[in-house]
């Protein structure tokens, strides 16, 4: 990250406690916002997140920052006999906890609540590991990053979706406006917590998105990586392989 971006600038908190407080903050109306603000489009992203994942057909997944849990859903179309929906927030996953039960998947997915940075399985464990709008709240982005490389097996496969920003006039432009005023104003509107909104746009706008990335992922020692900007920029599909 260029700078550390927290919701609230508590100095009595941690970044992670910040996010995990506005998480449970705005979780009843996460899923609403998100199709709202992203004009659904965010749906598509994922889907093209587990056609990516399905290529390696996966037995044990796991999907970090999960939230309410659309995309550990969506995983299970890879197949995989073990899918682990992982995040910091209880009220995100209760109710991701309620799709997964009323889809009659408990026998598939897991919803956990755990630490991105100190994950609690084996290493060289996953065949896969996806986050989803996620990383760029990770307290330490490269103690996470480097917590998914442990826990894959060789070969495995990473799949990041993240939010970017646009390089190009006037597309940049115009997501500086959108994301600065329209997306904090929908997030008071709607879910009554215009910081939590604020701190979204201002993380994606500090995370290093595109090259930048691929370089950290690379450092960290994974290869085959690559990123695809999604709808004109405003977000990437990292894809990234443990050798």
């Amino acid at each position: 990250m260029k700078k550390t971006v927290t919701p609230y600038k508590d100095p009595e908190k941690s970044k992670k406690e910040q996010v995990t407080q506005m998480f449970d903050g705005i979780s009843t109306q996460y899923d609403r916002l998100n199709r709202v603000i992203s004009l659904g489009i965010d749906q598509s992203w994922r889907r093209k997140v587990v056609r990516l994942g399905t290529e390696i057909q996966p037995q044990r997944v796991l999907d970090i920052a999960t939230g309410t849990g659309d995309l550990a859903i969506a995983l299970t179309k890879t197949k995989a006999k073990e899918i682990i929906g992982l995040d910091i927030s209880p009220g995100m996953l209760a109710i991701g906890q309620e799709k997964v039960t009323q889809q009659q998947l408990e026998n598939t997915i897991e919803m956990v609540i755990g630490d991105s940075e100190q994950l609690e399985y084996p290493s060289s464990h996953f065949d896969l590991v996806t986050v989803a709008f996620g990383v760029r709240n990770f307290e330490n982005l490269q103690t996470g990053l480097q917590e998914i490389f442990r826990v894959l097996r060789p070969q495995g496969r990473l799949v990041i979706l993240e939010t970017a920003v646009p390089t190009k006039f006037p597309f940049k432009q115009g997501y500086q406006f959108y994301s600065q005023l329209i997306v904090p104003f929908m997030g008071k509107l709607l879910s009554k917590d215009e910081k939590a909104y604020t701190y979204l746009s201002a993380s994606a706008a500090a995370f290093p998105h595109g090259e930048a990335f691929n370089n950290i992922l690379r450092k960290i020692g994974f290869i085959e990586v690559e990123d695809r900007p999604q709808t004109l920029g405003v977000a990437s599909i990292y894809c990234a392989t443990k050798p």
